[in-house]
């Protein structure tokens, strides 16, 4: 209890000069930084009116610890009563207070850039591929969400190399971050004649979507090539110079889009999908410095990297990071993804829970 009476604390003193620079003139001539400044103040004031309950709380126990040692047997009952609900309330507050000290994600609200790709496994990575789309489309139609694809790489036999979608909607990044990863996949190919079981993977990247005011990126460093779209095996779908490449020469990121037939829309795609990319690297990097831990990366694709696995003859699908079983995989492709992203929630809240 000492610790956590610390580390509330703490948050009072972080928040006091906080509350003298919303009253400094000066602060009102800069609005980004005034908002800057007012938002980091707000997400503290929870704890500080958590504080102020526990002190009350904690200073009510030791009066009726006081009153317990009273001659009167009378106002030892009473005072044992209230002790009893003021026990009742301190731990009630400490549970609140330890899920208010959790690591709040600034990205949690933000809409967000999915990305899956085909891993090892060829066709079968593609179809693979068009099936984990699929799955997350059919959520967000689910959960009303906007779905728009952004870009896609289909392959002859109806899988997908890759597709690049944005999806619009109430805390979808929230709910999705954890999907970032190798997902591994186990089933009979629908061309293996001999009914053998062939293991594939396909890449998934859940990127928050970064506005211009989240990060500015200078023309300069941009180089924007145009070139004629093509379909499946190189057969021609446009006339025109509309697919359009970009390239930030500052990272080396290359975005690539070509689905319309305007390439104003391209350009505008390709630019969405690039700043996500950069601000969701940047805030990696930065995750990293501050906490000294690596971010789970999307990594190779290769069989041996994977956070989940879909098994088709078991109808099983196995998250290895939380360590969590559903037989329910027919009905999670189809989109019901509650239970799964339930589970993994609470996982990794555990995660982060404070060690007080």
């Amino acid at each position: 209890m000492a610790d956590l009476l610390q580390t509330l604390d703490d948050v009072q003193a972080k928040a006091a000069p906080l509350e003298e620079r919303l009253q400094d003139p000066a602060l009102a001539k800069s609005p980004k930084k005034f908002a800057r400044v007012a938002k980091e103040l707000a997400a503290l004031r929870p704890l500080l009116k958590a504080r102020e309950r526990f002190v009350k709380v904690l200073a009510e126990i030791a009066n009726t610890r006081e009153m317990l040692q009273d001659d009167d047997a009378e106002l030892r009952e009473m005072a044992q009563g209230e002790h009893e609900t003021l026990a009742a309330e301190k731990e009630q507050l400490e549970e609140e207070i330890r899920d208010l000290l959790i690591p709040q994600d600034p990205n949690d609200e933000k809409d967000v850039i999915l990305e899956v790709r085909g891993g090892a496994g060829g066709d079968e990575a593609a179809l693979f591929a068009g099936d984990l789309y699929r799955m997350y489309a059919r959520y967000a139609e689910e959960q009303g969400w906007k779905l728009e694809v952004l870009s896609s790489n289909e392959t002859g036999t109806g899988g997908m190399k890759e597709i690049v979608c944005n999806i619009r909607g109430e805390r979808v990044y929230s709910r999705l971050k954890l999907e970032s990863g190798v997902h591994r996949v186990q089933r009979v190919p629908v061309t293996e004649s001999q009914g053998r079981i062939h293991t594939s993977t396909a890449t998934v990247a859940v990127l928050p979507e970064a506005e211009e005011m989240d990060l500015e990126i200078e023309q300069k460093d941009l180089r924007v090539d145009v070139f004629r779209a093509s379909g499946p095996g190189g057969q021609s779908v446009n006339t025109t110079d509309s697919a359009v490449r970009i390239t930030h020469v500052p990272t080396g990121v290359v975005v690539q889009c070509q689905d319309e037939k305007s390439q104003h829309k391209n350009k505008a795609r390709a630019l969405k999908i690039l700043r996500s990319r950069i601000y969701e690297a940047e805030q990696a990097r930065l995750n990293e410095e501050r906490a000294g831990e690596r971010r789970a990366q999307v990594g190779t694709g290769d069989r041996s990297e994977r956070i989940r696995t879909y098994n088709f003859p078991q109808s099983r699908i196995t998250d290895h990071r939380a360590g969590l079983t559903l037989h329910s995989l027919e009905t999670t492709l189809d989109g019901d993804l509650s239970e799964l992203l339930d589970g993994l929630a609470a996982w990794y809240r555990s995660q982060l829970e404070p060690d007080l």
